[in-house]
């Protein structure tokens, strides 16, 4: 959903026509952005053996054999009409030149780019001069940008809307206050239960107060069941507060139609939170985030691998400096290499969760 928006404004600014290829695990979780229209790519289309096989030019490989070193990059004599670009974990420098305004001069020539990636990649438009001043206009307020793009997209189908609605009316829409936790852990070895449990408590316990008097109902989405079961066992004396969870898989699965279906219905509802606790580094609550238009409390992860640091002794969690996604693996040239910098006066900052990663927010 995050590279699928990222893609979408691109297309916006670009003048092109986005079509996604969803697999059969992806149809029937979201309706149709435009009425009377698609934005599937159609399964008879005559030039697919062509897209998916051997023959498309990649964007990456040419860049290597046009350009010795990364000093004001251009794309020429392009021949194809198809390009394939790869802008997904573990792109390398060149595939990162696709960021080039040089680059993006040429590419305008390219009629089919098939990209891939599994990146938010929309705060490096915002750096890119031969879009920013369209970007100005069409985004006054940088920290809702995923939040418009989202809102439009990604519109659960019926059948999602029907799971959504039912646990919604049964268990949240009563609550005087609403309040999701996601938890994500990345290492178990190095964040177990009992220290993540910790975590979650010292960053919540503001949020759960024994001391108020009316309704709190804490949504707790999270693959493992240990969570919720630990959590509605603490506050089970509390009448004010009450725990539950839509889904418990237990193991992430990939191309699981049901599979993705539950996360989808757990994302929506977190969205429809008043308060949110999100794991650090997951594009999971990044999305619910979004969404909601919330400002989440983000949980700081103990391990130092994925850069974080040990929050059991100081901060368990830290409030977001804003709504939008974190763009995870950007790239890292020099700043005359690039013609960008990242700064205290820019409206694209370093993460709170991703040490590297980039975000938007407002000046």
């Amino acid at each position: 959903m995050l590279s699928m928006s990222s893609a979408f404004l691109y297309a916006l600014l670009t003048n092109r026509v986005l079509l996604v290829d969803f697999g059969p695990d992806m149809t029937h979780l979201f309706s149709e952005p435009v009425p009377n229209s698609t934005w599937l790519f159609p399964e008879d289309f005559r030039f697919g053996n062509r897209i998916y096989g051997s023959k498309v030019d990649d964007f990456g490989s040419l860049m290597k054999k046009k350009n010795n070193n990364y000093t004001d990059p251009v794309l020429v004599n392009i021949s194809s009409s198809f390009l394939h670009v790869n802008l997904g974990y573990g792109y390398d420098d060149y595939d990162k030149l696709f960021y080039s305004n040089g680059v993006q001069d040429g590419l305008q020539k390219v009629a089919w780019l098939i990209l891939k990636s599994d990146q938010y990649f929309v705060p490096y438009l915002f750096l890119m001069s031969g879009f920013r001043a369209k970007l100005d206009r069409m985004f006054p307020d940088k920290e809702a940008v995923f939040h418009h793009l989202g809102r439009y997209l990604f519109t659960p189908s019926d059948q999602a809307w029907g799971l959504i609605a039912r646990f919604y009316d049964a268990y949240l829409e009563k609550a005087d206050e609403r309040i999701g936790l996601q938890i994500r852990v990345l290492d178990s070895k190095a964040s177990p239960t009992a220290l993540v449990l910790k975590q979650v408590l010292r960053c919540a316990q503001k949020l759960v107060s024994k001391k108020t008097s009316y309704h709190k109902a804490v949504l707790v989405a999270s693959l493992s069941s240990e969570f919720y079961i630990e959590l509605k066992d603490m506050f089970y004396e509390e009448v004010a507060v009450g725990f539950h969870q839509a889904s418990r898989e237990e193991v992430q699965r990939s191309n699981d139609g049901s599979h993705n279906m539950m996360a989808w219905v757990d994302i929506y509802l977190l969205s429809l939170c008043d308060v949110l606790v999100t794991s650090g580094w997951s594009t999971f609550g990044y999305v619910a985030q979004g969404l909601g238009g919330l400002r989440p409390w983000i949980l700081q992860i103990p391990d130092t691998k994925y850069g974080g640091g040990d929050t059991l002794w100081g901060q368990a969690c830290r409030r977001a400096v804003s709504m939008e996604p974190c763009f995870h693996f950007p790239p890292s040239y020099d700043d005359n290499k690039v013609g960008v910098r990242v700064d205290g006066s820019s409206t694209v900052v370093h993460c709170e969760d991703v040490g590297g990663g980039l975000k938007l927010v407002n000046l």
